[in-house]
């Protein structure tokens, strides 16, 4: 990882551990963190660059009651890596920039541009595979009575994001994730509530070479004008 990736992960997991795993209740106008923990979950993908952003979260065992009134030690955060939340697999075209893809495969550019839910890409998957595979994930996160923390990838948090916020399937590819962001969510019987903390500035980010990630590959009129060499759009992974 770089500095910023390494510095993230560590504000990530004091985080975790100072907010996400604490009951919070409120004292008239304000929110206020009890010391008492709650259990919390840990998921990442499969892939290392996930597993290393949760590498600063500590496991301490912390005392929990179940609903049937057993008492048992939890592992907090217990670490778990779900292959159903590794990236949308860009097959031949895994690793290339929407640049390189455009100049050695012009015609499944083309056929993404138009329809970027859908189409799937040579020997790999498309939004709609991950959101068939996703499903039974949101299904068991709806079951979760634990806070649970998903560190994941740019494609499968706009699925999730959108799933959890009542989007269409039409708009899940361009949901803005920003980087280096925790988006809360907190889904009731008809509304999900969002709340979204920022742990590193865009400042600090552009300190070490690193911008907001791109939240679509470029369609309409301007396309063209994106070729640029310097171009972040064109320049960007395909995902």
């Amino acid at each position: 990882m770089s500095k910023a990736g390494v510095e993230y992960a560590r504000r990530l997991a004091k985080y975790a551990h100072e907010v996400i795993a604490k009951t919070a209740i409120e004292e008239g106008d304000e929110l206020v963190l009890e010391r008492n923990v709650v259990p919390a979950r840990l998921w990442t993908s499969t892939l290392l660059r996930t597993i290393e952003t949760a590498e600063f979260i500590e496991h301490p065992a912390v005392p929990h009651s179940l609903d049937s009134g057993l008492k048992l030690d939890w592992l907090q955060f217990r670490p778990m890596a779900r292959r159903n939340l590794d990236e949308i697999y860009a097959g031949v075209c895994d690793g290339m920039t929407y640049k390189e893809i455009e100049t050695q495969f012009p015609d499944e550019f083309e056929r993404r541009q138009k329809d970027k839910l859908s189409y799937r890409y040579p020997r790999g998957e498309s939004y709609m595979d991950v959101i068939l595979r996703l499903e039974p994930l949101a299904h068991e996160m709806e079951r979760s009575q634990e806070a649970l923390l998903i560190i994941g990838h740019q494609g499968i948090l706009r699925i999730l994001y959108a799933y959890f916020m009542g989007l269409s399937r039409d708009d899940a590819p361009y949901v803005n994730i920003p980087l280096n962001t925790v988006i809360k969510l907190t889904p009731y019987a008809d509304v999900c509530e969002e709340e979204r903390i920022c742990l590193m500035n865009k400042e600090e980010m552009l300190n070490d070479g690193q911008d907001e990630p791109i939240t679509s590959m470029p369609i309409g009129p301007d396309t063209q004008a994106r070729y640029a060499l310097n171009d972040p759009i064109m320049n960007a992974p395909s995902h």
